[in-house]
């Protein structure tokens, strides 16, 4: 009989929010295949679990994947968790859950913390839609590049970013998005757990202040589009994004489905116009 494997959540910082039901179940399973065994056994060790353990880090994905899915065809239960939060949401774990769908085996998702939601619900920030992005690139054309085309998203946006990149990141996106209201959650759940908030500005001229240290989530207020016709005029918003390094089809295209306008009459009047 093919084996079950479990998708756990664990704690994003305080050891003591993880679930009576994840608790069990780590207990429960043959093996825990952990991102890092040397964090993870800090947890299991905190909750009194000695249990057989397996390295599944990014690097490795695909090896263990293999491994893995051997293991479960052979009868034994898994329980696949990460550093932190959910596996797959930023974390290895897409790689071995698409694979044992292939092989018709059995999932079970073991639900608990997520840094992204707890970031949100402090935030300030509309929670009824957002779109969560994860980490941006590193190098910074490509960063800018990704935040030029979610500029016109009207939905709340959460990023996570490493210590290192938080600066320049926030100048980017001050930079492309403008002076949007935003928040910067850090170290959420841990000792030094900060929260702050303001225009973009605001929030780069409090964090070059503190020590940067730890893990980040940006979460940026979504685009305050409103419906205008191309007589209301909106191509101020248009030449925005060109100067931003769009092409003029591209913007226009983005402008025109944000306001349900014409593409054909809005870039017409983009030729006639003087930016």
């Amino acid at each position: 009989m093919t084996g079950i494997l479990y998708t756990v959540s664990t704690p994003v910082g305080n050891l003591e929010d993880i679930t009576l039901r994840a608790l069990r179940i780590l207990r429960e399973v043959d093996i825990v295949a952990a991102e890092d065994t040397r964090h993870s056994i800090k947890l299991l060790n905190h909750h009194g679990i000695k249990k057989t353990m397996i390295s599944y880090w990014r690097g490795k994905e695909q090896v263990r994947t293999d491994e893995i899915i051997r293991r479960l065809h052979a009868g034994q239960s898994i329980a696949l968790i990460s550093d932190a939060g959910t596996p797959g949401i930023s974390d290895p774990g897409s790689v071995l859950i698409k694979r044992a769908i292939e092989e018709n085996i059995q999932i079970v998702p073991v639900p608990g913390p997520s840094a992204f939601v707890a970031a949100l619900s402090v935030s300030g920030l509309a929670t009824d839609q957002f779109t969560f992005i994860g980490f941006l690139p590193s190098r910074k054309v490509q960063r800018q590049k990704v935040l030029r085309e979610l500029y016109l998203e009207q939905r709340t946006l959460i990023f996570y970013e490493a210590p290192h990149r938080i600066v320049e990141t926030l100048l980017d996106m001050s930079y492309i998005l403008g002076e949007r209201k935003s928040a910067l959650v850090k170290e959420i759940t841990k000792i030094h757990e900060e929260v702050m908030r303001g225009s973009i500005a605001e929030i780069i001229s409090e964090v070059q202040d503190t020590v940067i240290a730890g893990e980040y989530v940006i979460l940026v207020e979504g685009f305050a589009g409103s419906n205008k016709t191309v007589d209301e005029d909106v191509l101020p918003e248009l030449y925005r994004l060109m100067k931003k390094g769009l092409g003029r089809k591209e913007a226009v295209k983005r402008i025109a489905e944000t306001y349900g306008l014409s593409k054909k009459a809005l870039y017409k009047k983009s030729l006639n116009e003087t930016p």
